[in-house]
């Protein structure tokens, strides 16, 4: 196994069936994906990068108790039927009408994908991966977080159905997820990070 930095596989592994990497997963104590027939090891997140998620995880969390989504943390495993990826979002908000039970542990369908940004990942969560994740029918936002300076990128469905990208730069800012509506501050997402 390769520890994913741009998701790149060990040479000379072998490829996998669906079935042997859910087996495989189950007996491991690290996180890994599977993405087209290639077991990606995922690496260790920063003291930052956990910063920014405990900030904004906490806040949904309060935020959205009692309403009709619901946030899971990087232990949710997500699945995508049309394209075969099994992977770990490090932030997903849930339609709790959405919730999808089969035999593979934590399958969803999320309304809003959150990823927080590092050094070695960000192109992949920028390219590749949201290529891979635009396959989700129930998706309508995806929001990047740099966790390098304060940069928040929301990518949101719009009424034709296109992507559009709203970026924000400035701690004084208001993060939206129209999803859900609510709003987080910028500043509220990075305290304590010791960026701005």
């Amino acid at each position: 196994m390769t520890t994913l930095k741009e998701p790149v596989v060990e040479y000379g592994k072998n490829r996998f069936t669906m079935s042997a990497y859910l087996n495989y997963k189950n007996s491991l104590l690290e996180r890994q994906e599977y993405c087209r027939a290639e077991i990606l090891s995922l690496s260790s997140a920063s003291l930052r990068h956990n910063k920014i998620f405990s900030n904004l995880f906490g806040e949904l969390a309060f935020r959205l108790k009692g309403q009709n989504h619901t946030p899971y943390g990087s232990d949710m495993l997500l699945h995508i039927p049309e394209n075969d990826l099994f992977t770990y979002p490090d932030i997903s908000i849930i339609n709790n009408d959405m919730m999808v039970s089969s035999n593979t542990k934590g399958t969803s369908r999320p309304s809003v994908i959150i990823e927080i940004l590092s050094p070695e990942t960000k192109n992949y969560d920028r390219g590749e991966k949201f290529a891979l994740y635009r396959d989700l029918s129930s998706l309508k936002e995806y929001i990047l977080i740099d966790a390098e300076s304060i940069h928040v990128e929301a990518f949101r469905i719009n009424y034709n159905d296109n992507w559009e990208l709203e970026e924000y730069k400035e701690p004084g800012k208001q993060l939206e997820i129209k999803t859900v509506k609510l709003c987080i501050a910028v500043a509220d997402i990075y305290n304590g990070t010791k960026l701005g």
